[in-house]
């Protein structure tokens, strides 16, 4: 219900013409109940405003309109006030003949719904459920329904006594005396907030889900134009002579650099970076990153750290939770330009079944905790519910890029946990991210394995004899001409293929001797690099292969496929490709290979 300004007007016309020619029903659309002593006019259907009925479909048996024969609220005696108290659906009456349309009754389910007395409720307008987010527009269409005479079914945002909003169904509809003059406004609620909210919820998950592909699609483009400019100034360096060129060429590799960063932000924010997850004692490591902390929140900023000695090792990528922990550390000294105090705290959470599961929005278990906490302004609550959008951003043109909290939520994400923030106006904000811990970590980190890291296999000393042969295959021609000059310049034999087909010609030719297929994930033609890379090793039992991809969605997969198959980012340098290609070239043989060397030998 809202403000009504208008009740002398809306109250004293109580004649059938008073309310305008057409508007009262014809005779035989009216219904009585009790022996006539009630009436009321059919919602037969009635459009309403609301993606919410109480009854599951539009109203059609009940009234829009009532009629009564005895006005008075005197008479409580009957079974139908006695089934009003009882009833769990929230009822009001207000008085449009009284200044400001009071409220003159409200049952108990009301009282129970707003957390008033009777005693707080009574001579007020609806108006004092209102808040600060209560939509204007909302309200006006409420006010016009009442001066209107009319019904209104609708939903608006209200406050309880002690301020938490929540979402009201409302449903009002006038009721008259057998004279037709306006007595009461009849309105029922119901509390819909947790429709609302998991509305909102998926509403929000699928503009993330498609901003995330969009993301990581753009990512995966932009790193390939990145290996193209990357490389060709890496080749272009040492023939550079005078000074002047040589800065222009250095800068244009950090920029390079730069924005190869950058798309490492999106796909983490994606979920699409790969992770090599460890055992990790968060205490032991934010100890030993504590300097980089320290120097990083500056001065006028104290650094706390609340390390509980029982919280649970947890199995993440250390790498990934580092730089997570250093945004979310910044984010804490800026939004404290004038200092103050940041506290790291460590815990252990264990989440039940039945009460807090669902509120954290996980399975039941053993947790791992990590928080940072500052003692800024905070956010207010529309701030907060945007902080993880990418590009979403407060500060100062220049002085973020909204990519910080992005890349925490899908590093968290994609880590199987949690980002929690809990900030409030004037109260600071804490940042809390939860982890799996112990044996559901461990569950969890086995159904994502991942290609195996070359970094745990022997490299070797340096570029393998001229003879080694890699079979090159890259749909972009630029890239490809790269990858040729880099192998070549390392002393290898290359040969090339812009697509799986052309690749399976000369991986089926006997009298071709391949040590190494080194290929792109995402091709376009008849297959990808990972089925280019299955149907490799049936024609070559053995063969090494080294994956390159600007991101990668398609690293996910068991681990007897995963076996001799490594994977190097773009934009990658020559040096990293040298390592690369050493580890493949010297993985362990698996039992059971038939190839000891690189051609096509058949047992």
């Amino acid at each position: 219900m809202a403000e009504n300004n208008d009740h002398e007007e809306a109250g004293d016309r109580s004649s059938e013409a008073d309310r305008g020619t057409g508007t009262r029903p014809l005779a035989e659309d009216v219904q009585g109940e009790g022996d006539q002593q009630s009436r009321g006019v059919p919602a037969a259907g009635m459009p309403d405003n609301s993606s919410f009925s109480p009854t599951g479909s539009p109203g059609i048996h009940h009234w829009k309109e009532g009629t009564i024969s005895q006005a008075g609220l005197d008479q409580r005696g009957n079974v139908f006030f006695a089934a009003i108290e009882m009833t769990r659906m929230p009822m009001i009456l207000t008085d449009p003949n009284l200044p400001d349309n009071p409220i003159v009754f409200a049952n108990r389910a009301f009282q129970d719904l707003t957390g008033y007395e009777e005693a707080e409720i009574v001579g007020r307008n609806c108006r004092f459920l209102q808040g600060a987010n209560t939509d204007r527009e909302t309200v006006g269409e409420i006010r016009a329904t009442v001066a209107a005479r009319s019904a209104l079914q609708t939903e608006i945002l209200n406050y309880k006594r002690d301020g938490t909003p929540f979402w009201n169904a409302l449903y009002l509809g006038p009721v008259f005396d057998r004279e037709g003059k306006l007595l009461y406004f009849f309105a029922s609620q119901l509390d819909i907030t947790k429709r609302r909210t998991s509305e909102a919820a998926f509403r929000q998950a699928q503009k993330m889900e498609a901003i995330g592909q969009l993301t990581a699609g753009l990512a995966h483009d932009f790193n390939n134009l990145l290996q193209v400019i990357t490389g060709n100034l890496e080749l272009l360096e040492p023939q550079v002579r005078d000074e002047k060129s040589r800065r222009l060429v250095e800068t244009a590799s950090l920029a390079a650099e730069r924005g190869s960063r950058l798309t490492r932000q999106l796909l983490a924010f994606a979920r699409k970076t790969r992770l090599e997850p460890k055992a990790i004692n968060l205490n032991s490591l934010i100890i030993e990153f504590g300097d980089m902390l320290n120097s990083t929140v500056g001065g006028s900023v104290d650094l706390r750290f609340n390390l509980k000695p029982r919280t649970p090792l947890c199995f993440i990528d250390p790498v990934h939770l580092e730089m997570a922990l250093l945004n979310v550390v910044i984010n804490a000294r800026d939004a404290m330009p004038k200092g103050g105090t940041v506290t790291i705290t460590t815990e252990p959470l264990q989440i039940g079944g039945d009460a807090d599961a669902p509120a954290h929005h996980l399975p039941p278990g053993d947790y791992a905790s990590l928080s940072v906490t500052d003692q800024g302004n905070g956010m207010p609550a529309h701030v907060a519910a945007r902080a993880t959008e990418p590009f979403f951003t407060t500060k100062e043109v220049g002085k973020g890029t909204g990519l910080g909290l992005a890349m925490v939520h899908g590093f968290v994400q994609q880590s199987m946990g949690k980002l929690e923030i809990d900030s409030e106006l004037g109260s600071g904000t804490t940042v809390r991210m939860l982890f799996p811990a112990g044996r559901l970590a461990k569950e969890k980190t086995l159904e994502r394995q991942v290609l195996p890291d070359a970094r745990d296999v022997p490299k070797g000393d340096g570029p393998l004899p001229a003879t080694k042969t890699v079979l090159a295959v890259e749909d972009s021609e630029d890239i490809l001409m790269l990858a040729r000059e880099y192998l070549t310049t390392l002393g290898y034999s290359v040969l090339t293929a812009g697509n799986a087909d052309d690749a399976l010609k000369l991986l089926s030719d006997d009298g071709i001797d391949i040590d190494l297929l080194f290929t792109d994930l995402i091709m376009p033609g008849s297959m990808n690099g990972m089925a280019l890379a299955g149907e490799a090793q049936r024609i070559r039992p053995g063969l090494p292969v080294l994956f390159t991809t600007g991101y990668n969605e398609d690293l996910v997969t068991d681990g007897q496929r995963a076996a001799g198959m490594d994977l190097i980012g773009k934009p990658y340098r020559r040096t990293e490709l040298a390592d690369r290609i050493n580890a493949a070239l010297n993985r362990p043989k698996l039992r059971g290979d038939r190839s000891q060397g690189g051609g096509h030998k058949e047992g």
